[in-house]
């Protein structure tokens, strides 16, 4: 055999090689995608049954102070909420603290409120199909009126 024949044999086992291995990785991810299809993160309209009494919330920060958003996320999770979302509002010119109920039934909305001491009147509700959370608190310069303790 010349230089130039194992040469050309070594760059053609190469490519087999390398499909090969293409070849498994292919297989791999389509017995993978099998046996762990993606699950949907779709909320059922009996999700109490699925997630008992668990109220997902996001706190957002409408007042500019730093750290509050963390003191009020500590006060809901020792409570009992789940909160799933933190960070800042679209803007930080918020008066008043409030609550926003993303689902068309307001009483999560309202346990939050009651849980740091917001008022009804500052629960308002914004309810849509694409809201996978029960509320949505977006703290105000009123912060340290609220109960977090």
């Amino acid at each position: 055999m010349s230089s130039e024949d194992s040469s050309n044999s070594l760059a053609l086992n190469a490519i087999i090689g390398f499909l090969g291995l293409l070849l498994c990785l292919l297989l791999f991810g389509l017995f993978s995608r099998l046996i762990y299809p993606r699950m949907e993160h779709i909320r059922s309209a009996s999700s109490h049954k699925l997630i008992g009494n668990i109220i997902q919330v996001a706190v957002l920060n409408g007042c500019g102070v730093r750290g509050v958003a963390d003191k009020i996320t500590a006060k809901l999770r020792k409570n009992g909420f789940d909160v799933v979302k933190t960070g800042n509002f679209h803007n930080f010119n918020m008066q008043h603290t409030t609550v926003i109920a993303r689902r068309p039934d307001r009483s999560n909305a309202e346990k939050v409120a009651r849980a740091l001491g917001i008022a009804k009147s500052h629960v308002i509700t914004e309810s849509s199909h694409n809201y996978y959370l029960d509320a949505t608190i977006v703290i105000g310069s009123d912060y340290k009126s609220l109960n977090l303790k």
